[in-house]
């Protein structure tokens, strides 16, 4: 794994990937799967950015398979009608990452279902995106669902009693919430799949610190963390190099599920794809079961059984 890098990423030709989120470091992801041969399909809510990325990548590489699909997180009908269309145009898809997020918002926001944006965005609708790709998944060559966490989950803690964070809004507090969320999901959904029989390799991955559109974007120019960025640049490595810990989880035969990858240098704040350490909150099993059935209650979204993920008629 020393100094891994995408020219060790293997041939994905015959494989399709959904890669969420439009710029940054799903650019990249995007970037690189399609030059490793990948069907890529670049899912976002905002079509001009998706239609440049999807250019910008064909004129880079000639004849990739690549196109661009609305996608809005924050929308769980959104969320059907892309998954719908999916599944009625492609039997399998092979590799899901789940890496589109909002950080940091000044004051508390909503989607459009009443969930706090955050917590639903970066969490609640990759926990459903996942769910209603399973069948497609299931049908797949050895298919893998990537999650996106953050170094910010080392501070985060579940709160299972103000999840949508109604009676207490912090900004940092409740990001850190949803990616410690992200991370616990991709362990769980690697504990399920080997119960259940799917066959799917559930990875977590987290980019370092990276110079992405997502600080300045979701803070605003003068927050902490966007003034940070602005005066402590060095310390932020670019959005390239920010992808490999997450290229890595999804094409490296060396990668395994139920395993969290990050950079290897200054506390994992930079540097080549290594294994991460997981914070001690997100190994327990029992926090991560309840997480589960509660966003399975509050999206309305269910895994479905072995037999209908295998392609039953009746899902």
């Amino acid at each position: 794994m020393t100094h891994w890098t995408v020219s060790d990423i293997p041939s994905q030709r015959g494989r399709t990937a959904v890669v969420t989120g439009t710029g940054g470091l799903g650019f990249q992801d995007a970037l690189a799967l399609a030059r490793a041969g990948a069907n890529v399909i670049i899912a976002g809510r905002n079509p001009s950015k998706g239609c440049a990325a999807v250019d910008q990548i064909r004129q880079s590489v000639p004849g990739a398979s690549v196109l661009f699909q609305a996608l809005d997180l924050a929308s769980l009908d959104s969320i059907e009608a892309f998954t719908d269309e999916l599944r009625s145009s492609r039997d399998s898809l092979e590799l899901l990452i789940n890496n589109a997020g909002v950080m940091m918002p000044p004051k508390r926001q909503q989607t459009e279902d009443g969930f706090e944006l955050q917590f639903g965005t970066n969490y609640l609708g990759h926990f459903a995106l996942t769910a209603r790709l399973l069948p497609l998944l299931c049908k797949g060559n050895k298919p893998r669902v990537v999650s996106l966490s953050s170094v910010a989950a080392r501070s985060g803690t579940i709160s299972f009693e103000d999840l949508q964070a109604q009676r207490n809004y912090k900004p940092m507090p409740v990001y850190s919430q949803s990616k410690l969320a992200c991370l616990m999901f991709a362990l769980e959904l690697q504990r399920r799949s080997d119960a259940a029989g799917w066959g799917i390799q559930s990875v977590a991955a987290h980019p370092g610190i990276s110079r992405t559109e997502l600080l300045p974007n979701g803070t605003g120019a003068w927050s902490a963390p966007a003034l940070a960025r602005r005066f402590l640049w060095f310390l932020f490595q670019p959005s390239a190099q920010g992808a490999l810990p997450t290229l890595f989880a999804a094409t490296s035969p060396q990668a395994q599920g139920g395993v969290y990858y990050g950079p290897d240098k200054l506390g994992e704040i930079r540097g080549y794809p290594t294994v991460a350490t997981v914070p001690p909150q997100a190994l327990d099993i029992s926090a991560a079961e309840r997480l589960w059935n509660e966003s399975e209650r509050q999206t309305g979204v269910t895994f479905p059984i072995i037999e209908e993920a295998r392609g039953a008629d009746n899902l």
